[in-house]
Order: C-alpha cells, then sequence, then structure tokens
C-alpha cells in the first residue's frame, strides 16, 4: 500500500492511494495521524476493510505533506555509500554516521524547497528512508525488518559552506532545505531493500544514479545501531544515506538555484518532486 498524509480544505489527515484516488482512513480508524494509527498497529488487515471502498478525494485536490508530519525523530546517516566515500576522498567509516534533522527543515512533497539568503552552496541530496512501525531498543539485525513499517524518498539538501565551515547540524537544518515522499510504501510491497534503484533529477538531467547494494551499513545494522543507544518509536524517519554525484563534488560545483526542479525516484516507490525557491 501507498499511505500518504494531507490537507484536504486546509483539514489534516491521511489515507491510502487507490487509483490515483485517496480513501480517507482518520475517521475510519478513529486517530488523528498516521504516526499514531502506525502505533497502534491499526494500518493491519487495512487493506481487506477498505477492499471495494470508494475514494475519498482526488490526489489532485489535495496538498500533500511529508507522510509522518509529527515524527518524533528524523535520524540521518551520512556517508553510507562506498561512491559518495570515494568522491569526497574519505575513508570508509567503522561505525555509521549519525545526524538529526528537525521536521522544520523539510518541505513537503511537491512544494518549494528554500535557498537560504546566508548562501548560495545548496547542494542536492537524494535518498532512501526508513519509516519505522515497531518501538524497540537493543534491536538484533535479524529482527530489524519487524520494526519497518514502510519506506519513502527523502531529500536531505544541505548547505555546504555551513556544513563545512560550521557544523554539520546547522548546515543541515535550514528551513525547508529538504523534503520527504511523496507517500510511505509499505514493507510488504519491497521485496529486497538492497536492490533498489535511486536516481536524482535536475531540471531533467540525472545527476545521481546508485542501487542499494553499494550501501555500506545496509539497514538492519542502522536500525540495530541506532536502537542501541535509542528507543525507535513508531513513526519515526531514518535517512540511510547518499550516494555520488553531489554537487560539492563537482568541477565545477552544482549547486541548487532558484527556479530548479529536482526530483529523487526510487524504484518500487515513487517520485519525490520539488522546485527550489530563494528566501
Amino acid at each position: 500500500m501507498k499511505l500518504l498524509s494531507y490537507r484536504f480544505a486546509g483539514n489534516p489527515s491521511y489515507g491510502v492511494l487507490s487509483n490515483d484516488g485517496i480513501i480517507d482512513l482518520k475517521e475510519r480508524l478513529g486517530q488523528p495521524t498516521l504516526r499514531l494509527a502506525i502505533a497502534y498497529g491499526l494500518l493491519e488487515g487495512i487493506a481487506a476493510r477498505i477492499a471495494g471502498a470508494s475514494t475519498d478525494h482526488a490526489l489532485a485536490d489535495v496538498e500533500l505533506t511529508v507522510p509522518v508530519p509529527d515524527a518524533e525523530k528524523i535520524v540521518c546517516i551520512g556517508r553510507n555509500y562506498r561512491g559518495h566515500v570515494a568522491e569526497g576522498h574519505q575513508q570508509l567509516p567503522k561505525t555509521p554516521s549519525t545526524f538529526i534533522r528537525v521536521s522544520g527543515s523539510f518541505a513537503p512533497p511537491g512544494g518549494a524547497m528554500v535557498r537560504p539568503k546566508l548562501s548560495e552552496q545548496f547542494d542536492y541530496e537524494g535518498e532512501l528512508a526508513v519509516i519505522i512501525g515497531k518501538a524497540g531498543k537493543h534491536i538484533v539485525p535479524q529482527d530489524a525488518f519487524e520494526h519497518i513499517a514502510g519506506y519513502t524518498c527523502l531529500h536531505d539538501g544541505s548547505i555546504r559552506d555551513y556544513q563545512f565551515e560550521h557544523c554539520l547540524a546547522v548546515g543541515k537544518n535550514f528551513d525547508r532545505t529538504g523534503s520527504i515522499g511523496p507517500w510511505m510504501v509499505t514493507r510488504d510491497e519491497i521485496a529486497d531493500v538492497s536492490s533498489l534503484t535511486l536516481t536524482t533529477t535536475l531540471n531533467g538531467v540525472e545527476v545521481q544514479r546508485t542501487k542499494t547494494d553499494d550501501f555500506i551499513f545496509d539497514i538492519p545494522t542502522i536500525i540495530a545501531y541506532l536502537s542501541s543507544f535509542m528507543e525507535l518509536r513508531p513513526g519515526d524517519v531514518i535517512a540511510t544515506g547518499t550516494p555520488e554525484g553531489v554537487g560539492f563534488a563537482r568541477k565545477p560545483p552544482l549547486w541548487l538555484k532558484p527556479g530548479d526542479h529536482v526530483d529523487v525516484a526510487i524504484t518500487g516507490i515513487g517520485v519525490l518532486r520539488n522546485t527550489i525557491i530563494a528566501e
């Protein structure tokens, strides 16, 4: 299933995407957000419950938000593709490199990402993201997939001069410099998450392409590592890193600028589309 969060006539809700229409779940499940529906296990068996149901909204009539607008944590893994580490002339990390992004640093799918006034070094980073479905701490790798609700696309837009000259947390948390979406695809829809193709396209030109088998740390390893020091909770988002092809590593560098259109696409999930505007 494809599960998405949205606003209709200004009111937040969530539902299932079906034949380009949306079957609303907020009233059917009695929970105000997708995160709570996941947390209470209400999505189990939902396909049978909505079989034959008519769509409540056309996709074109709603305003998409990030899939889990009230996520407790958005945890990002840096330097997790061998090709990306190589293009930065770095050594392979021994443990996952981890940082946090705040919710305000993400624009909605289809919305505008913002190049800040303070910098022109706005870089793109297409990523696969995991959404946690079941809480856990000290999760062993062989049990990791049992804790996953689904997957989505994530754009980890980065302000490079602030990342390198100030600190990673600043460079990754300018307002609306990233995006997540357009929806969450449930875990059962992805047969092999280690063989997905990820591409990033800028103004129709492909700038990143890889398969997720280039991961340094696979998803079970990441979940085991993160859960060793903090509890993972339903709705938490984990970004798994970006591949080679980023703008700062090019000569000359390639930065996002106002008027650009950027797509992050992952096989089996969909396409996350955003435009770039100036602050």
